[in-house]
């Protein structure tokens, strides 16, 4: 074999090894990256959630139970579940507004929930029709005892919140 032909077999070698590398590399370096900017953790009641993680936000109610929490450290997105005392929105929530009377039972536009961006095993990937109340810049669902919320840290900063601002 000539030159020309041991070099051509040295670059497709080079270039079959690296499609190989990028394969099996390749997703494991995208679980690093995002597993680098996501904070994530369980809490047994609110009071300890909110002295765990400075971002979790301050309505969640100390009496909640079974919380678990993530957050994106890139975008300030944030998706929170919790056991909450009698299945009601806590206290300085509001609950969305909806049109009585059986003309329209539907929710209203303001009602709709944008999609969580964030995923996780313990979070509905589509948490309900309609949210059931706004507690600062977090939509909410209430199912039974379950409270789902999420929160689009880009919508947070551009009304001025910041997002992942501490609590004060």
């Amino acid at each position: 074999m000539g030159m020309m032909g041991k070099l051509a077999v040295g670059v497709a070698g080079t270039g079959m090894a690296l499609a190989v590398a990028t394969v099996a590399v390749g997703p494991r370096m995208t679980d690093w990256y995002e597993g680098h900017h996501r904070e994530q953790a369980d809490y047994s009641t609110g009071s300890a959630a909110k002295a765990g993680q400075r971002t979790v936000p301050s309505w969640l109610p100390d009496d909640a139970s079974a919380v678990r929490y993530l957050r994106s450290t890139t975008t300030d997105d944030s998706l929170l579940r919790a056991t909450v005392p009698g299945g009601r929105l806590p206290a300085g929530c509001t609950p969305s507004e909806r049109k009585s009377g059986a003309a329209h039972p539907g929710p209203t536009t303001k009602d709709r929930p944008g999609a969580a961006r964030l995923k996780a095993g313990w979070f509905p990937a589509a948490p309900a029709a309609e949210v059931s109340g706004r507690c600062g810049h977090y939509s909410v669902v209430l199912s039974g005892d379950q409270l789902y919320a999420w929160q689009d840290g880009a919508g947070a900063r551009a009304a001025g919140q910041g997002g992942a601002a501490p609590r004060r």
